[in-house]
């Protein structure tokens, strides 16, 4: 029998992802003049104001006022009307440096054993149901954002939008777990007060999704997901009605509460440690993009039609104290997942140090992060520009999204005789 699995996606405007975009660009800003930085940083955003938290250890000073102003900015908060905005908000800091104990336990002479950050579990998926090995429903919720973000940004049409809005994405699947068709979308749009009668306004919001929005979205999408979409589907767009009061006016937002929307939807599994605001010693961040990394390499060299693994980590300690593997019965080779687990072992280092070389995580590249997913994005090389207080300006070549690359496949193949 046919099943239904829904994933939801949440926009850059919405309060969480204001507050995980607020953090990471404070990261960012720490790498980028002090790449040895170590931070964890909280941010929370409300009416009018913002509140920063948390431990860095650092050589460089950042106006961290200046960072989080310029990014609710550029998310889109610039109007008095919104009662939130980058000009006007107050910015509350309650920053400290990092424990010395934390450090102690992370930090060693020879750099290659340092020691993880916390104790933790971190999980990486992949799975065949999309091009870049993620789960369908949540690929589509995020590009629904993404490409309403677009539109908002462009200007010529749907011109009443604001920055806050969520969608959510249904799909039947077969009993074989392949996706059947696309049984519901919902998308939620916080939007000027542009007409007298809620009743036509929020009739007017859902005729543009369904014809200016959801067409935009579909035709970027590969043929045989375009073919998942029929006249059948259930939309509910708006569905309390006008949704004027939203961001930070509407509802409170915390870093690191939207740690599914960040990976997978819902689908494989999660370890509980959010993202955003940390720096790649924290495993809860590194360790995670090494898994999904492994995770992609692996259903990409066929090893498995879909596959979850897991890292497991003590504080101070730099190997991990366990590896597990699920193939979901799905394995298209000899060995069993206890096997597969030893063999990722054998190919990947997961030491922490040795993750943050692999993958590139000293950089400057965790904004880009910070909202529509850490996982399944493409990777892509970037410039960005960066100017301290005293004027120093640095300009940085980098890497995003390195644990994206299909490049480990080919050493995947020879280890399992593919």
């Amino acid at each position: 029998m046919s099943y239904l699995f829904t994933s939801e996606s949440v926009s850059e405007g919405h309060p969480d992802k204001i507050a995980d975009q607020i953090s990471d660009a404070l990261v960012d800003e720490f790498l980028a003049f002090d790449p040895e930085a170590k931070v964890a940083i909280e941010t929370m955003v409300t009416t009018g104001q913002v509140i920063l938290s948390g431990e860095v250890r650092s050589d460089t000073y950042v106006d961290v006022q200046k960072i989080a102003r310029k990014v609710i900015n550029e998310i889109g908060y610039t109007k008095a009307e919104y009662r939130f905005d980058g000009n006007s908000c107050g910015v509350l800091t309650a920053i400290h440096e990092q424990s010395a104990d934390i450090n102690r336990g992370v930090e060693r002479k020879e750099k290659l054993e340092q020691g993880a950050g916390d104790q933790g579990i971190m999980f990486g998926y992949a799975c065949h149901e999309t091009d870049n090995f993620m789960p369908l429903p949540i690929e589509l919720a995020h590009l629904i954002m993404m490409e309403l973000a677009a539109i908002r940004r462009e200007g010529k049409y749907m011109i009443y939008l604001r920055p806050d809005s969520k969608s959510q994405v249904t799909i039947e699947y077969n009993d074989d777990h392949t996706p059947k068709c696309v049984n519901t979308i919902v998308v939620s749009t916080q939007h000027d007060e542009f007409m007298d009668d809620d009743e036509a306004m929020v009739k007017k919001i859902k005729n543009d999704v369904i014809s200016i929005l959801m067409p935009r979205v579909i035709k970027q999408l590969p043929l045989r997901v375009q073919s998942l979409f029929d006249d059948k589907i259930i939309y509910h767009v708006n569905p309390t009605g006008k949704f004027v009061i939203g961001g930070p006016y509407g509802d409170t937002g915390l870093t690191g509460r939207k740690i599914i929307v960040d990976t997978y939807g819902g689908r494989g599994a999660h370890g509980g440690g959010a993202f955003s605001g940390k720096d790649p010693s924290k495993v809860d961040r590194s360790a995670t993009y090494a898994a999904r990394h492994i995770a992609k390499n692996m259903v990409a060299a066929n090893v498995a039609d879909k596959i979850l693994v897991q890292v497991a980590y003590a504080i101070g300690v730099a190997r991990p104290v366990g590896i597990f593997v699920n193939t979901y019965g799905s394995a298209n080779v000899k060995y069993g997942d206890g096997e597969i687990a030893k063999k990722i072992e054998e190919i990947y280092d997961l030491r922490p140090a040795v993750i943050e070389e692999r993958l590139k995580l000293r950089q400057p590249i965790y904004r880009e992060t910070a909202s529509y997913g850490h996982m399944g994005r493409q990777p892509e090389i970037k410039t960005k520009v960066f100017e301290s207080q005293t004027g120093e300006r640095v300009e940085k070549k980098v890497e995003l999204f390195t644990w994206e690359k299909l490049d480990y496949v080919e050493n995947i193949k020879e280890a399992f005789g593919i």
